[in-house]
């Protein structure tokens, strides 16, 4: 145990200080993957509900299942930290969100709202200043639980298989888990057991938002407001998160040409530039908090069986 522990400090070393590969990175192989799974074996858009549900699942099971049981064959220190570095997107988000921070502070709003459309799926190109800033904190508060702490839940208990499963499935979810024509039933699978796998991850991201931030406030929150959200992670991720931060975020946003009013997450003024920054610093906090907790369990658990 205390080599898993070791082993994954490495992982998240890695990643604060290297980043995602910008070459050859697995995951656009692993993409190009999945789209070719997609037009092998979906019928249809969105085609017979229950076959194509079917497809889905054996879509998933096709690319992710022998990605997974080849990382477990290769168990090793040395491959589950790289295992988790790539599984890791920490460094990447940090980057993201201050490249949408600096232009918002400087009054340069086409370049924020350019950045922020490279992290968020809505339609970015009306957005003021509030908006930016809002779809901002909000893509750092959920991507918190996506790209780190869930990486890390999945690798503490399963090793670098884990943390491979956890990515994959984040990563089918992003590709299939649209409730279109085209994926509604084929993507159904992804979106299940995504949702399945970040069930207890998502809840302990909200818990570790609570302790480092406004932890009143975000408990409040999360209590009041996480069922109203239409995803049942991201609910209780987000308004935790937004409470600990004592900002308001929610609130109307334009998706593939349609207005979506959603729920009012957290509490205060809507989020500002300086804001993105402080929504950041709260998922560094957590991660380190997550790997101190860690180090110190596997202590314990190793001198009690000594």
């Amino acid at each position: 145990m205390p080599t898993l522990a070791f082993t994954a400090l490495v992982g998240v070393l890695l990643d604060r200080l290297l980043g995602e590969p910008r070459r050859w990175h697995p995951l656009v192989g692993f993409g190009r993957l999945a789209d070719g799974a997609e037009r092998l074996l979906r019928q249809g858009a969105p085609g017979h509900a229950v076959r194509n549900r079917l497809r889905g699942l054996a879509a998933w099971l096709l690319i992710v299942a022998p990605c997974v049981a080849l990382a477990a064959w290769a168990a090793h220190p040395l491959v589950d930290a790289l295992l988790l570095w790539l599984a890791l997107g920490g460094h990447s988000l940090g980057q993201h969100a201050r490249a949408i921070a600096a232009p918002l502070a400087a009054g340069d709003l086409p370049a924020a709202r350019q950045a922020v459309g490279r992290i968020v799926s809505r339609d970015t190109t009306a957005l003021d200043e509030e908006g930016v800033a809002k779809a901002a904190v909000e893509s750092v508060l959920e991507n918190g639980n996506d790209a780190v702490f869930g990486a890390l839940f999945w690798f503490f208990l399963l090793g670098g298989a884990g943390a491979v499963l956890f990515r994959l499935a984040n990563t089918l979810d992003a590709m299939w888990g649209y409730k279109d024509a085209r994926r509604i039933y084929f993507g159904w699978a992804a979106a299940r057991i995504d949702d399945a796998l970040n069930f207890i991850p998502a809840r302990l991201t909200a818990l570790t938002y609570a302790l480092l931030g406004n932890t009143q406030q975000a408990l409040a929150c999360w209590r009041a407001q996480a069922s109203t959200w239409s995803s049942p992670n991201a609910g209780p991720v987000m308004a935790a998160g937004a409470g600990a931060l004592k900002v308001g975020v929610g609130g109307t946003a334009i998706y593939h040409g349609a207005m979506e009013q959603r729920p009012p997450l957290g509490t205060g003024a809507a989020p500002q530039a300086a804001d993105i920054g402080r929504a950041v610093a709260l998922v560094e906090r957590g991660q380190w908090l997550w790997i101190a907790c860690f180090v110190i369990g596997t202590g314990i658990w190793s001198m009690a069986l000594a």
